[in-house]
């Protein structure tokens, strides 16, 4: 079987993620959102973790992707980029 085409390096919500944060009113620092996610039972987020991720250096798992969507409150579909329209709710 030969290579996948599909291979992505990194995450693809990196860009949304450090958009999500700038987007909020006020918005938010890498501490703000680790918080706010170990509140929502993310006990093992933290501010470097939520940093790697923003670098591209870390990739994130479908439960953490649903997780980081509700504490932005946006879509998982803006967060991945598949949709542009940001529904803040």
């Amino acid at each position: 079987m030969g290579k996948s085409m599909f291979t992505i390096k990194g995450n693809i919500c990196s860009e949304r993620v450090r958009l999500g944060r700038a987007l909020q009113k006020p918005p938010i620092t890498q501490e703000d959102l680790a918080k706010k996610l170990q509140f929502m039972g993310m006990e093992d987020m933290t501010p470097l973790i939520i940093s790697r991720i923003e670098k591209n250096q870390r990739h994130v798992c479908d439960a953490e992707l649903r997780m980081i969507a509700k504490a932005l409150e946006v879509t998982m579909e803006w967060l991945v980029g598949d949709s542009d329209e940001i529904k803040l709710r």
